[in-house]
């Protein structure tokens, strides 16, 4: 069965004021859908982060790609590499392993339309019916401010500023989705203001899991500090400082595991932290380590070193949601709850209503062939008319802020 066609479709959908380390969420976050076409006419589905850089890639490989077995997809693979200028060439391992993801998902999803067959089975089976999901809280504005003669944007899940605001956030949450564990994006305020915040949710949702992520807005001796304050509190501590080493320097003394997306994101950078003890979970990411079947392969090998794995997340859609579960139900040792921006962005989904939907905080398997979902052509074209009228060619959360705020300084780590 030959690849035919691969029809590549720029996208913008709203995205609220969520704060984070390096600044906020613009108005229109940006990602990319992928039609896989054969020959009998049978389409796969794909989704990818939607950069300018990203497009073009993807344009190059689909040159590649054409013609080929969609069975092939090891072989396809070592085409898309090659055509990218495979190791050592201009473009890094993990934007060349994105590349291929979005198109050996829709392989996948083509492979199990054939066959008849969902992708979980297609990458060995399912071990569990449904994924648990973790509630993804953000500090964030009521609305983006106004800008460029257009006044504010109202947001309708207002502001979380403090403590209070983030209690109120989870309670919406976790009443709509029934999540039964919550993760706060920190790095925003001081650290004693984020460590209060997690206390407040210790006491407000007793007895359900607590992690929070600083993407490396703390230094060493601040991480250790905030791992004292958090003793038992915690169920992981996500990159609080950067690299090997400093992360090394914390995990020495916290009580509980280091957990990272930032510092272990290929397959290379696993021995390092191994060899230091950097983090015991690793957060994989289908779009970024090569596709479902080596974030497969990343479970056996956090097996192998007795790391617990988890699965980092940033704003994307339905299909990427789908694929995420398949791959999730499939890896064993993937047992702690996922991450997912989902809630943020469902409403200006791009697949057919009914699919997916959360049971107490899990997404059942979706029971159809491949993915299990389909595309909505009309919200499809929607947000690509969105995407070509904005006029944006990458996401930047920094010059985001800056715009607002020219006095704000990204620097790393902060505190």
């Amino acid at each position: 069965m030959k690849i035919r066609d691969l029809i590549i479709t720029p996208i913008a959908f709203r995205d609220p004021p969520l704060l984070n380390s390096t600044g906020v969420h613009e108005p229109l976050a940006l990602r990319c859908v992928l039609e896989l076409v054969t020959d009998d006419g049978t389409t796969g589905l794909g989704e990818s982060p939607g950069d300018k850089e990203h497009l073009e890639r993807l344009a190059v490989a689909r040159e590649a790609v054409l013609g080929m077995d969609v069975f092939a997809t090891t072989a396809i693979g070592q085409a898309v590499d090659a055509a990218l200028g495979g190791p050592g060439g201009p473009v890094p391992t993990t934007a060349r392993a994105g590349v291929f993801s979005a198109i050996e998902v829709a392989c996948l999803d083509a492979q199990g339309k054939i066959t008849g067959r969902p992708v979980c089975d297609l990458l060995g089976g399912a071990v569990r019916d449904a994924v648990p999901y973790s509630a993804y809280l953000f500090y964030k504005w009521a609305e983006h401010p106004a800008q460029d003669g257009r006044g504010p944007i109202p947001d309708e899940w207002g502001e979380a500023l403090d403590p209070e605001g983030i209690v109120a956030q989870a309670r919406r949450m976790v009443d709509l989705y029934g999540f039964r564990s919550l993760k706060l994006k920190g790095g925003v305020f001081p650290p004693d203001e984020e460590i209060a915040a997690i206390r407040a949710l210790a006491e407000a949702f007793p007895g359900l899991p607590l992690r929070i992520d600083p993407n490396y807005a703390w230094t060493p001796e601040t991480s250790r500090y905030v791992a004292r304050e958090l003793d038992g509190v915690l169920e992981y501590l996500e990159d609080p400082t950067p690299g090997f080493d400093g992360l090394a320097s914390v995990a020495a003394t916290a009580t509980m595991p280091l957990a990272t997306n930032m510092c272990v994101v290929s397959f290379e950078t696993v021995r390092p932290a191994v060899e230091r003890g950097s983090v015991q979970v690793i957060l994989s990411d289908h779009h970024y380590w090569g596709g479902l079947r080596r974030t497969r392969e990343l479970g056996a090998v956090c097996e192998a070193f007795g790391l617990g794995m988890s699965m980092h997340s940033n704003s994307h859609l339905g299909i990427s949601l789908a694929a995420m579960t398949h791959v999730a139900a499939a890896t064993p040792n993937l047992t702690y709850a996922c991450d997912t921006h989902y809630p943020w962005n469902r409403e200006d989904d791009v697949v057919v209503p009914g699919a997916l939907r959360f049971t107490g905080g899990s997404v059942p398997v979706p029971d159809g062939p491949g993915l299990g979902v389909e595309l909505d052509r009309e919200a499809l074209a929607e947000r690509h008319r969105t995407y070509l009228e904005s006029g944006r060619e990458r996401r930047d959360d920094t010059g985001y802020r800056r715009r607002l705020d020219p006095s704000y300084d990204p620097a790393i780590p902060r505190w």
